[in-house]
């Protein structure tokens, strides 16, 4: 990654994108501060753009109206807060657009349903709802207190598109802290000839407030049962768990859920989709400033583990991923392949394999990595046997010269890097046992990897009986 915005002095816990037609803007709410900070540009932040808030972690939308472009924020303690592009307002019921009905500072989350803004009302079973194609006026309530017989309080809410067999449409979603799923189709929430309770049904209860995100067209929950597509999931998820996107790491997730789970309201646990990336991330936050991320490659399904992102929160802008850390805001996922100014380090466990002798006893002696690199980046190569998963390697060090980037780098003086080579060496290794698995580590600065195969001498000893 690399530091975008700084100066922001404290914890970003809320990142928003604004689109709005060629107009994109980037704005960061951080902790300490408590203000919001234009981050559209790279360097250091100039002044807030809006101060004096009660916490930074708030929910947003973008909506368009015949009034113009809007982004609309909230977060169940202050008042909305609406952008147009140009200046930022307070909503209550006596500004200039105003929401009359409901206490506005109770407001705690927000989105976007056929034309109309919806809200949740922070701890309790209502979502309010605004006329349609409107950022104002009289809000009206949908009490689902009768509906939710587990009780609890509406967490989240997000549209599904669905085909039910009579065309595409987009359905209402409503989850509470206790797992139920709620689901609402229609147009109209106050005519009962277009507005019809579609169902109601039991998954895990969620992780966080940003537990909901649209994914094609379907949408994904972030839950203690793991990361469950919502579609597959109100058939089947609780009785057949390989419903689940996260179903290969299953451990882990629990793991993770059971240790740094908390409440509701956790700050930190956040899903999202990098097109661009083909990857969907769940992130993990370990502690204040210490975040881990549990990352899927979309094509494959398959799974890993990224460290020394410490993102609070994450948002999608200009088809790049952005994170809040600890007064800053970073762009992950660049083409620098330095972390800010530390390496990068990897370290690869591959799947225990009995070579083709289940049964016989193997005294593994060497091993040949195939490595595409621009350099020369510290490589490990070590085997695990019978299945051993735990890392007994020692860490690796990397001080080499990190590649000139076109623009920045001085002429007779940078070190331009080079095409991708391959390297195979020869490198010698221990292990005895029936099944292995190869272990791979690098360190580099300003590197490309790529693992392509690996080549394994072993002895055979005698089968077991």
């Amino acid at each position: 990654y690399t530091k975008f915005a700084t100066g922001l002095g404290g914890q970003v816990q809320t990142l928003m994108a604004y689109s709005a037609g060629n107009s994109q803007k980037l704005y960061a709410i951080a902790a300490t501060t408590l203000s919001v900070f234009d981050v559209s540009t790279a360097g250091p932040v100039g002044a807030a753009t809006v101060t004096g808030l009660t916490n930074a972690i708030w929910e947003y939308i973008n909506v368009t109206t015949a009034g113009g472009n809007y982004l609309y924020a909230v977060n169940g303690v202050d008042k909305p807060i609406l952008y147009n592009g140009t200046t930022w307002a307070r909503i209550d019921a006596s500004s200039a657009i105003a929401i009359t009905g409901v206490t506005t500072t109770s407001l705690s989350n927000i989105t976007l349903f056929k034309n109309r803004v919806w809200f949740l009302e922070k701890d309790t079973l209502k979502a309010w709802y605004l006329p349609t194609s409107s950022v104002g006026g009289a809000a009206q309530v949908l009490d689902l207190s009768s509906i939710a017989r587990f009780g609890g309080h509406l967490v989240d809410l997000d549209t599904w598109t669905i085909d039910a067999g009579y065309g595409v449409d987009d359905n209402l979603v409503f989850m509470t802290s206790n797992g139920e799923i709620i689901v609402y189709r229609g147009t109209d929430p106050s005519s009962a000839a277009t507005w019809a309770l579609a169902g109601v049904w039991k998954l895990g209860s969620p992780i966080g407030t940003r537990a909901m995100l649209k994914y094609g067209g379907d949408l994904l929950i972030l839950t203690y049962d793991g990361l469950l597509p919502l579609a597959q999931s109100l058939q089947s998820s609780r009785l057949d768990p390989r419903v689940a996107l996260s179903n290969k790491i299953q451990g882990a997730i629990a793991q993770a859920t059971t240790s740094y789970g908390g409440n509701h309201a956790a700050v930190g646990w956040q899903i999202l989709y990098s097109a661009k990336n083909n990857a969907v991330w769940i992130n993990v936050p370990v502690a204040e400033g210490q975040q881990q991320q549990y990352v899927m490659n979309t094509i494959t399904t398959s799974w890993c583990n990224f460290t020394g992102w410490n993102a609070n929160c994450w948002e999608i802008y200009t088809d790049e991923p952005f994170f809040g850390g600890d007064g800053y805001v970073a762009q992950a996922w660049t083409s620098t392949y330095i972390d800010d100014t530390a390496n990068i380090s990897t370290n690869a466990l591959q799947a225990f394999s009995y070579f083709g002798s289940r049964g016989v006893k193997k005294y593994f002696t060497r091993a040949r990595p195939s490595i595409f690199t621009n350099g020369q980046p510290q490589i490990f190569v070590g085997m695990n046997v019978d299945f051993e998963i735990a890392d007994n390697s020692a860490a690796l060090s990397f001080s080499g010269s990190i590649p000139g980037l076109w623009g920045t780098g001085t002429w007779d003086y940078a070190s331009w890097g080079a095409n991708l080579a391959i390297t195979n060496n020869w490198q010698g290794i221990t292990g005895i046992g029936y099944a292995g698995a190869l272990q791979l580590k690098s360190a580099s600065s300003g590197l490309q990897i790529e693992w392509a195969s690996t080549d394994v001498v072993y002895q055979t000893g005698w089968a077991g009986i």
